[in-house]
C-alpha cells in the first residue's frame, strides 16, 4: 500500500497547504491549519463516484430541454420551517441544520420526518450519535406518529447509502455529519477530510436520486458549524438554530437558501411535545414589554422579508470603575461605541462617566443599522429617567453627523406596527413614505438632537 501524502488543511476556508503554517495564506485566519492524511484506501469500498444505484455516466443536455422546471416542494406541517426553507423541501436539496447542543436540531427533524411519513412521504432518520432505544424515547415524548419512522443506527457512510437506494425515501435525515466516515478516506470521524468527502457523495446521492438529504452539524465555540468552511459551500441551504437553555423560544435561521430567502427566521416556542410554530413572533417578543419605567424602546426590524417588532433596553448609570463599562447583548459593540458618540456629539448628551448596558429582549440579535434610532432613544431616556411614549416605535439609521438615514421597506414595518396596535413611530424626515398605514401617525425627524427635544425637551 503506497505511502498516504500528509497535508494540512484550513478549518475555515478549506485551503489546502503542504505544511503547517501559522497563518492561513488564503483567509489570513490564524491557528486554523490541522493536519490530515490525503488520499484513498486501496480497494475500499465507495470508491465509486455514483450513487447506489446510478452507475451511468451524466450526459449534457440543453436547459431548455430540462422538465421541471417549476419545482415540487414537500410540505412538512410545520409553517415556520417551510417558511425558513422558502416554501417547504426541494427534491434532491441538501440541507445543513447547525446549533449548539440542546436546541432542537434532532427534535424537529424528527418532527419533519413524522409529518412527511403521515403525509406518505418516506423518510429514514439516520443516527449516529444516539441508539434505537434513544430516539425511541424521544419519539414517544413528541408523539404525533414519530413512532413509525424508519431509523437505522449507522455510522460508516457506505452502508447508510446501500439502504438509503434500497428504501428510496424522499427525505434522508443525517445526524450528525461529524460522526458519519467513509472507508475511502483515512482518518477518523470528524475530521476535514472525512467531512467533506460525505458530504459531497451525499451531495451526489441527493442529486442523482432525488432525495432531499438533511445533515446536523455540530458548532464551535464562535457559532459557526464545525468542520471546512467548504462544508457550508457544498450544501444548497444552511440553518442555524438560536437560542439559549434559558429561553423558551428557538430561532431558525437561514444563513443561505439557493431555493428561497436568505435571513429569514421561523419562531418556535419549546414544549414538552417539541418545538410548536409561533405564527405571531412580534406578540411573542413584546409579550413581557416592561411599562412604566425609563430606558425601553421598540423597533420594526426586518428578517429577511418578515417585519418583526422586538423591545430595545437601554441602561445608564454612574460607573463605579475608572473607565466605564460598554456592554452590549444582542447588538454589535462596535456600532453602540458609535452611536454614544454620535450622541455625546451631536445631542449633549455625557456618557463619560456613565457605564452603558444595552439589551435585545428575547435573545433576537439585530445586526441591521435600522435599528439606531430605537438605541438612541432607549439610551436617551435612560439618561433624563424619563419613559418614552409606550405606543411608539422608532425607525431609522443614524449617520456620524447625527443625520437620520432613510431605511427599506418601512412601509412593511410600519403595518406590521400599526397591525399590533402601536399609534405612532419616529422616523427619518426624507423616509416618510407617501401612503403611510392607516391608524399610525408618523413623527417625522431630521438628527438625533430633534430626537431628543421632541421626547425630552
Amino acid at each position: 500500500m503506497a505511502k498516504l501524502r500528509t497535508v494540512f488543511f484550513c478549518t475555515e476556508c478549506g485551503h489546502e497547504a503542504p505544511r503547517w503554517l501559522g497563518q492561513c495564506p488564503a483567509c489570513r485566519a490564524w491557528n486554523t491549519l490541522v493536519e490530515e492524511p490525503q488520499g484513498r484506501r486501496a480497494g475500499a469500498r465507495g470508491a465509486r463516484r455514483t450513487a447506489p444505484g446510478r452507475e451511468q455516466a451524466a450526459e449534457p443536455v440543453r436547459l431548455a430541454d430540462v422538465a421541471g422546471a417549476e419545482t415540487l416542494r414537500w410540505t412538512s406541517g410545520l409553517d415556520e420551517f417551510d417558511y425558513v426553507l422558502g416554501g417547504g423541501i426541494v427534491p434532491g436539496s441538501l440541507v445543513l441544520v447547525g446549533g449548539e447542543p440542546g436546541v432542537g436540531k434532532s427534535t424537529i427533524l424528527l418532527q419533519v420526518a413524522a409529518r412527511l411519513h403521515a403525509h406518505g412521504e418516506g423518510t429514514l432518520y439516520v443516527s449516529g450519535e444516539e441508539s434505537a432505544a434513544q430516539v425511541r424515547l424521544r419519539a414517544d415524548r413528541l408523539g404525533g406518529g414519530a413512532g413509525d419512522v424508519v431509523f437505522l443506527g449507522e455510522t460508516e457512510l457506505e452502508p447508510i447509502l446501500e439502504r438509503a437506494a434500497q428504501l428510496r425515501p424522499a427525505v434522508l435525515f443525517v445526524d450528525s455529519i461529524q460522526t458519519v466516515y467513509t472507508a475511502a478516506i483515512e482518518g477518523a470521524p470528524g475530521n476535514v477530510s472525512q467531512v467533506r468527502e460525505c458530504a459531497a457523495r451525499l451531495q451526489r446521492f441527493a442529486k442523482e436520486a432525488g432525495t432531499a438529504v438533511f445533515l446536523v452539524g455540530h458548532v464551535t465555540k464562535g457559532g459557526m458549524v464545525a468542520g471546512p468552511k467548504t462544508l457550508e459551500h457544498i450544501v444548497d441551504t444552511v440553518l442555524y438554530f438560536e437560542g439559549g437553555a434559558n429561553l423558551d423560544h428557538r430561532v431558525l435561521r437561514a444563513t443561505k437558501n439557493r431555493f428561497g430567502g436568505v435571513d429569514e427566521i421561523g419562531v418556535f416556542r419549546m414544549t414538552a411535545r417539541g418545538l410548536e410554530p409561533v405564527s405571531n413572533p412580534s406578540e411573542l417578543f413584546l409579550g413581557e414589554r416592561t411599562r412604566g419605567v425609563s430606558g425601553t424602546a421598540v423597533v420594526g426590524t426586518m428578517e429577511g422579508t418578515r417585519p418583526l417588532l422586538v423591545e430595545v433596553q437601554g441602561l445608564c448609570t454612574k460607573t463605579t470603575y475608572g473607565a466605564p463599562q460598554r456592554v452590549a447583548t444582542g447588538f454589535d459593540r462596535q456600532r453602540l461605541a458609535l452611536l454614544l458618540a454620535v450622541l455625546e456629539k451631536r445631542a449633549g448628551l455625557a456618557f463619560g462617566q456613565l457605564d452603558v448596558f444595552l439589551n435585545i429582549v428575547g435573545g433576537v440579535r439585530i445586526v441591521e443599522t435600522a435599528a439606531d434610532l430605537a438605541v438612541a432613544a432607549a439610551l436617551a431616556s435612560s439618561v433624563f429617567d424619563r419613559e418614552l411614549p409606550g405606543d411608539a416605535v422608532f425607525l431609522g439609521e443614524i449617520g456620524l453627523g447625527g443625520e437620520l438615514r432613510a431605511i427599506g421597506q418601512i412601509e412593511r414595518r410600519l403595518a406590521e406596527a400599526a397591525r399590533m396596535g402601536f399609534a405612532q413611530a419616529f422616523v427619518p424626515r426624507r423616509a416618510v413614505p407617501a401612503r403611510p398605514p392607516q391608524g399610525i401617525r408618523l413623527a417625522p425627524l431630521d438628527d438625533v438632537r430633534g430626537l431628543v427635544e421632541a421626547l425630552f425637551r
